[in-house]
């Protein structure tokens, strides 16, 4: 994202909408600017922000006389007066970082908006982590904290060594060079997003070992590392995850439980007779 120089009366507005703190006043130029290297390029300015189209030059008169004067002149706190916010054309590999970080940009590789997973939210119907096995999702990043891939890579790296599974249906897994070795394509390894999910899966037996480290990689990595962990019921809606995470300290409760409703699950010798809903399958979280 770009501020145009020309246009920007430095009314500050548009400080408090970025997400990352990235926007400034600079007072050599007497104008806001853009930090490119903070900037995740997730169109909250942009979208965020009502727009008028005043004459700079008009707005800057008036904004000195009333600081000679002694009284303000500020523009409402939610428009940029002079329409000063210009999106900048992105290629690759600064491009990635709207994929990770505008919720309105479907990730390629996915067709899903924003970060682009759906995580384990739909395992019912796509049973990809079956019975005996737990599904992670590892949160990175958030909004003032944001994340690189570098981190990220440190975490993928080290966890592929315990021979876990990443999610080949996931926009962190697309942009591995290397997925047995958890490697990322170096070219964007320095690229900042305000967040990322990554999605791995492994056997109930190996959860103590992931979960001990990635709270040692959450002390070293430069952002903020969240965890969440499902597993598949049995038939009863039992499920040993929640005795394994109790040991280790976690607490645990059922965040989502997805009943498979909504799916035909036999089918009918008459169609209209079809039933509509689906068999009863519970994902424990």
């Amino acid at each position: 994202m770009n501020i145009d120089p020309h246009k920007c009366v430095a009314c500050g507005n548009c400080l408090p909408v970025c997400p990352m703190g990235a926007i400034h006043i600079d007072p050599a130029i007497g104008r806001a600017t853009v930090n490119q290297d903070q900037c995740v390029e997730c169109f909250a300015c942009y979208r965020g922000m009502s727009k008028e189209h005043l004459n700079p030059i008009m707005v800057r008169t008036l904004r000195r006389v009333a600081q000679f004067f002694r009284f303000r002149f500020d523009p409402e706190p939610d428009i940029c007066p002079t329409d000063a916010i210009v999106p900048q054309e992105l290629t690759w590999p600064r491009i990635v970082r709207r994929a990770f970080s505008d919720p309105q940009v479907p990730h390629e590789s996915t067709g899903i908006h924003g970060r682009g997973t759906a995580e384990v939210k739909t395992n019912d119907v796509t049973n990809r982590v079956k019975e005996g096995e737990a599904g992670f999702v590892i949160e990175f990043g958030r909004p003032g904290v944001g994340a690189r891939f570098r981190d990220i890579q440190q975490v993928t790296a080290t966890l592929a060594e315990l021979d876990v599974k990443f999610e080949t249906s996931n926009p962190v897994t697309s942009l591995m060079s290397d997925t047995a070795r958890g490697l990322i394509r170096e070219d964007i390894l320095d690229e900042k997003i305000l967040s990322a999910i990554v999605e791995i899966k492994a056997g109930l037996e190996r959860v103590p070992r992931v979960l001990q480290k990635i709270r040692e990689l959450a002390r070293e990595v430069d952002t903020v590392i969240s965890v969440g962990v499902s597993t598949r019921c049995d038939a009863e809606g039992n499920d040993s995850l929640g005795e394994i995470l109790a040991r280790e300290g976690y607490p645990r409760y059922r965040g989502k439980t997805n009943l498979g409703l909504g799916r035909v699950t036999r089918i009918s010798p008459h169609p209209s007779l079809s039933p509509v809903g689906g068999e009863d399958k519970r994902e424990g979280a």
